[in-house]
């Protein structure tokens, strides 16, 4: 479970757009969560923001970089909770606004600003209650792990990518907070997950 600051994050190319949104965001009006913000210029950047500390909401123009693949972005494990918000500086299609949890326009005043993003950090929160128990797939990669097996062979056993095995084994310590292989057999052995013949010694 994540703490009670409200992190938020801000992508968008242009500066004077970026610093703007900072600027309202600083002046968070009074709430029991701590808004801290993340400031995020490339996709470089925001791949090491979801690297280090995942946030809540992620603020983005559609046309951040380019042209922002929020199907991608939502498609990978360690970023398909995050509520993404389109920060609207140009017509987009509403097809592609439709993939977005709710959408800033740069004429939406701060207390409209404010309540988006309010409603989305609270469902947020609640996504993330949901998903603090185990999933099937986590299950079957704590067996992988309690038997030995790499990375690698785990990936090839799922018809998972490495990256998102990887992904999964951090997710798995998050909501267990086991963070070694030994706590992590002695979980699976408690839950049944594995039989004792099963593990590797």
């Amino acid at each position: 479970m994540k703490d009670d600051v409200m992190w938020i994050a801000v992508a968008e190319s242009s500066a004077i757009v970026r610093h703007g949104m900072l600027e309202i965001l600083k002046h968070f009006p009074d709430t029991p969560h701590p808004v801290q913000l993340i400031e995020v210029t490339s996709l470089e950047a925001l791949d090491n923001c979801m690297q280090t500390h995942v946030p809540d909401l992620l603020i983005v123009d559609p046309a951040f970089e380019g042209w922002f693949n929020i199907d991608n972005f939502k498609a990978d494990p360690q970023s398909a909770n995050v509520k993404c918000i389109a920060l609207l500086c140009s017509m987009v299609d509403q097809n592609l606004l439709r993939k977005y949890d709710d959408s800033i326009s740069l004429y939406d005043d701060e207390e409209a600003i404010y309540g988006k993003i309010s409603q989305l950090f609270h469902a947020a929160r609640e996504d993330e209650a949901d998903t603090d128990a185990l999933s099937q797939r986590e299950r079957e990669i704590i067996t992988c792990v309690v038997k030995g097996m790499t990375n690698k062979e785990i990936a090839e056993k799922l018809y998972i990518s490495i990256h998102t095995v990887i992904t999964h084994r951090r997710n798995i310590a998050r909501k267990l907070q086991i963070h070694s292989p030994a706590g992590l057999t002695i979980y699976a052995i408690v839950n049944n997950l594995v039989e004792l013949s099963d593990v590797k010694m």
